[in-house]
């Protein structure tokens, strides 16, 4: 369903992510991992057609992200970490108009919005104002708004950030029911949440792939998420440090060719 091929996005002389692949199969729960500024971000932002790369391919579906970003942005439902909400629209009024401007047809609004209603648990307060719901609810409209189109994939940052514990657990129990009929891509820091839900986890450190392994293979081998994760970091960040000595020497010999 989604094939990610050596994706790179710089910044001038910043790289934020580097030749970047994984894939993810067809009703998957793809867990991606990663400690802060790791590039996770970055990738979703690209996959989702919010921003170019600089080099590498994504595949949706079969359609090319950068060629045919609109066929794609109609197979993709995106659930940014802050949810894109109107906070003085109520929540009915706010998901129809996001089902017009995510090209649903004028007949099939009602019904989609009834649909994304139901599916996130949000009936009872359809009429009340996003501002005044309180975060947990935010995060249903910000599932409900990303579902509205019906897409075969959803692409979550960090669904569950300040949630209270009974909230984490309603919009956990959500993304299970929502999984396999869709694929799904969760970014998280919260380890025992892919451990929960995800069949497959991918983790990023400084930009690049560190780790890609199906979750049922990891545990066959009685390791634990938070073990496999410090590893992989771990072995990422040795990786670099020679690399970075290395520039570190060149810069020094530089700078001392040019004062001599």
């Amino acid at each position: 369903m989604i094939e990610v091929r050596n994706l790179t996005k710089r910044y001038g002389d910043l790289t934020a992510i580097r030749d970047v692949t994984f894939s993810v199969a067809k009703g998957e729960v793809l867990g991606f991992l990663g400690p802060n500024g790791a590039g996770k971000t970055t990738t979703m932002r690209i996959l989702t057609g919010f921003m170019p790369a600089t080099n590498g391919t994504i595949t949706v579906d079969g359609f090319d992200v950068f060629e045919d970003s609109f066929e794609v942005r109609k197979r993709i439902g995106y659930l940014p970490e802050n949810p894109p909400l109107y906070l003085d629209m109520a929540v009915e009024g706010f998901l129809r108009f996001v089902a017009r401007i995510k090209g649903v047809q004028r007949a099939e609004v009602a019904e989609a919005t009834e649909r994304a209603l139901r599916i996130c648990g949000l009936t009872d307060v359809r009429n009340r104002l996003t501002g005044h719901l309180s975060k947990g609810y935010r995060q249903r409209v910000g599932l409900a708004q990303a579902l509205i189109h019906d897409p075969p994939v959803l692409v979550l940052d960090e669904p569950t950030i300040g949630l209270d514990p009974r909230q984490i657990i309603e919009i956990r129990t959500l993304i299970r029911e929502l999984a396999g009929e869709r694929t799904v891509i969760l970014s998280t820091h919260i380890l025992p949440e892919v451990s929960q839900i995800c069949e497959k986890v991918v983790i990023l450190s400084n930009g690049r792939v560190a780790l890609q392994e199906r979750m049922a293979d990891l545990m066959s081998r009685g390791l634990s998420l938070e073990d496999v994760f410090l590893q992989a970091i771990s072995r990422e960040e040795a990786a670099d440090r020679p690399e970075a000595e290395a520039e570190e020497a060149n810069e020094r010999s530089t700078a001392g060719g040019e004062a001599s």
